[in-house]
């Protein structure tokens, strides 16, 4: 599928410069469509509800095609915190290392949890020696972002497995500001356990969210909440006793169904594409963002690999971004910053509008 194509099935673009896919993207056509029509079946009372909860296994099943995973290996869960907490209250009693600057999701449960070294960031960017630095042999877990939410930084995956590896740690990737719009190599990373939300580059309505557990790490993941889903198909509803699935699945939560149907028609969505040709478009135009604003005196506020979020330094973080949302271009104000992201439904001219909105002064 071509850029255009894929942005004709976004109907906000007509009228909207979409950059804050970072915050959440806008809605798809296909997901809103079958969204649309389970509402419908609810209000008509013609809903087929075993169906419904099916989604999640066949999210599952797409969600393993796109990673390159075992569906065993998979757990659907409601959110990146759900996935975080749930491994942190697998590990072994030891240190985690995370950076002082990670999305929230990504850091409060492991300080809930465990002894935390967070990782200070310098000149405003998370420094990969600084968190290898940080590593040592009581070190259990180090918990990464691939791109950054707060810089648009994309960290070099593969030198935190080679130093993980060195004193024993486990490598905890979340790819809820990557994957989709980048491309993941599973065999050059490793990643003891990877976690994603779909809703932001995955198009997928909130709620619905995986967790991949290399398999030599599965025998010692504990569920989060166990429940009636907790089990092996098929799951009986009353009674004992608790005998937990053998796979992945024994730490799902209990679906919730709209979330689920939608995310397997963004994944559907998503299949479509060659990631490849995505990745090309998107870190072209965020480069082309990032050139041409460099020459009216934005600039980037970390410095090295780009990735497809754009984050420029700015003294005037809230009024840029309303004069921005003024000429229809959605971005987010955080604090001394603005963030920009460019999904495969972007386009050229989206960078020039934005280039016109910042020049104004």
């Amino acid at each position: 599928m071509s850029p255009e194509d894929f942005r004709g099935l976004f109907p906000a673009l007509r009228s909207t410069v979409w950059l804050d896919t970072p915050g959440v993207p806008p809605g798809a056509r296909p997901v809103t469509d079958v969204l649309h029509e389970a509402v419908s079946a609810w209000s008509s009372g013609e809903l087929d509800w075993p169906a419904w909860d099916a989604a999640a296994g066949e999210a599952r099943t797409l969600f393993a095609q796109l990673v390159g995973a075992d569906p065993a290996t998979i757990s659907t869960l409601g959110s990146l915190a759900e996935a975080a907490a749930t491994v942190a209250g697998s590990l072994p009693r030891g240190r985690v290392v995370v950076a002082a600057e990670e999305f929230r999701s990504n850091l409060f449960p492991w300080l809930a949890q465990h002894d935390v070294v967070a990782v200070r960031a310098r000149d405003g960017a998370t420094r990969v020696e600084d968190l290898i630095a940080a590593l040592d042999h009581d070190t259990v877990l180090l918990a990464v972002s691939e791109v950054t939410s707060r810089e648009g930084q994309r960290l070099d995956l593969a030198a935190l497995r080679e130093a993980t590896d060195r004193v024993g740690a486990r490598l905890f990737v979340n790819l809820t500001q990557s994957l989709g719009a980048l491309r993941f190599d599973p065999a050059a990373v490793r990643p003891d356990h990877l976690a994603v939300h779909g809703y932001k580059w995955r198009l997928c309505p909130r709620g619905a969210a995986w967790l991949v557990t290399r398999p030599d790490r599965l025998g010692e993941l504990t569920a989060l909440a166990p429940s009636w889903k907790s089990t092996s198909p098929p799951h009986g509803y009353f009674g004992g006793p608790m005998r937990l699935a053998d796979d992945a699945g024994r730490c799902d939560t209990f679906p919730a169904w709209f979330s689920w149907l939608g995310a397997c028609a963004a994944l559907r969505l998503l299949g479509s594409l060659d990631a490849d040709r995505v990745e090309r478009h998107c870190l072209d135009l965020a480069g082309q963002l990032t050139a041409q604003a460099a020459g009216i005196g934005y600039r980037r506020v970390v410095s090295g690999p780009l990735s497809q979020i754009v984050v420029l330094h700015t003294d005037h973080a809230d009024r840029l971004s309303a004069r921005l949302r003024e000429q229809g271009v959605r971005a987010t104000a955080l604090g001394d910053r603005v963030r920009f992201g460019f999904h495969y439904f972007n386009n050229e001219d989206d960078v020039r509008t934005t280039l016109s909105s910042l020049a104004e002064r």
